[in-house]
């Protein structure tokens, strides 16, 4: 049983002996909700209303349109990969486009795995919100709590998953410190370096965003010491498992796999070779299909691993300063950004060593648009066109117009 998963089952036993013994008038103050709300109703479900205009024939000939565009992009623009799509939790177009192998000629599939990279974030997020909502850390903790060794005062795991910490790269002092490139690095030696090296870190913590991978390797070191399981194990014990994600694995584990995995290239279409880098988990690392993300996309409409409430978090905003025509912001491993319809979208984009990648999810109509690509070539700069198709500005009202005026 999954290390959250027993202490959730444990703690439910306790509190159900507990009401059995406090009085109604206690189960109506404080004291009693307190205990209540930790009998969440896991399969509970946000839905959402289906206007009468989405009718079969409508999302049908929405599919159609969907695939002419990933057709186009194929043969016009060298697009390699795999998409879904979905509308009102109904999917609305999957295929897969091109090769996992070009070398081979091998086909991809819709259950070929692919390198997450970014993307990889908003598991390592829920990870802790996870650990949190358990009681078992807390945002504001200093980082300092978890990895005694780490140098830097002041940084909070609030401010990792923020990327407000002000901490370096590692992909670029790792490039100085490390000294066998042909050697795999791992979290555990990128601490080391850190502790030992002190890079230097850019700016006073929580002043300012910058994105930054590093913090996102620290989280999911945080998750191991938290919960004395190795980041691999415990992702998949607690989240791929019970979420039924078949396909989705930790780098790892690539080795092990029996499933198609797809391979990374470079623009050349040749294949990219591995790099010492690509050990290092929390940031990147995780590998999935557009099935699997589905799945996973569903889930959060659910209280299976986390409260609503928990949840809201990651997709509430921490920017403090915006830039001139910047309308995006930040969560908890996701992006936050409106779309032209005027929705708000959580996404995140992902990019590493031969693999591009994109996972979009709008709360508003339950939709999601998720690409894997194995070829990073350009053919996805078309990414904003594509949003203003599925998510087309309304015409302005008669009363706007006038306004503008």
């Amino acid at each position: 049983m999954a290390f959250l998963r027993v202490q959730f089952l444990l703690l439910k036993c306790i509190v159900v002996s507990v009401l059995c013994f406090i009085p109604l008038s206690c189960q109506e103050s404080g004291t009693g909700s307190l205990l209540g709300s930790l009998l969440i109703d896991r399969d509970s479900r946000q839905e959402v209303a289906i206007p009468a205009s989405f009718t079969p024939a409508s999302a049908e000939k929405l599919g159609h349109q969907v695939d002419s565009i990933f057709t186009y992009l194929h043969k016009r623009r060298g697009f390699n990969g795999t998409v879904l799509f979905t509308k009102y939790d109904q999917v609305i177009h999957k295929k897969a486009y091109g090769y996992a192998d070009f070398y081979r000629k091998d086909s991809l599939t819709t259950e070929t795995a692919f390198q997450l990279a970014s993307v990889s974030k908003q598991f390592t997020a829920m990870a802790i919100m996870m650990l949190k909502e358990e009681g078992e850390l807390n945002y504001d903790d200093s980082v300092q709590q978890y990895i005694p060794d780490f140098p830097y005062k002041g940084i909070t795991i609030r401010n990792l998953l923020t990327h407000r910490s002000g901490l370096p790269n590692y992909t670029y002092f790792s490039d100085e410190l490390w000294p066998d490139r042909k050697k795999a690095i791992t979290n555990d030696d990128v601490l080391n370096l850190m502790a030992v090296h002190h890079p230097r870190i850019f700016y006073k913590p929580d002043t300012r965003f910058d994105y930054s991978n590093t913090g996102y390797l620290l989280l999911a070191s945080v998750v191991e010491k938290v919960s004395g399981m190795p980041f691999a194990a415990f992702m998949h014990e607690n989240i791929f498992e019970p979420l039924e994600m078949t396909n989705t694995f930790m780098f790892h584990d690539l080795t092990e796999r029996t499933g198609k995995v797809a391979t990374g290239h470079n623009r050349n279409r040749n294949k990219r070779t591995s790099d010492y880098l690509d050990t290092v988990l929390g940031d990147k690392g995780m590998y999935s299909t557009v099935e699997d993300l589905y799945k996973w996309d569903q889930a959060l409409y659910t209280q299976k691993l986390v409260r609503w409430e928990t949840l809201e978090e990651a997709f509430t905003g921490t920017r403090t300063e915006k830039k001139k025509n910047d309308d995006e912001d930040y969560g908890f491993g996701w992006r936050i950004k409106p779309l032209e319809n005027g929705d708000t979208a959580v996404y995140h984009a992902g990019l590493w060593h031969g693999y591009t990648t994109y996972l979009l999810r709008n709360p508003k109509d339950h939709s999601a648009l998720i690409i894997l690509s194995n070829l990073p070539n350009g053919s996805l700069q078309y990414l904003k066109e594509i949003r203003s198709f599925l998510y087309p500005a309304q015409p302005l009202t008669v009363a706007a117009k006038m306004k503008q005026g």
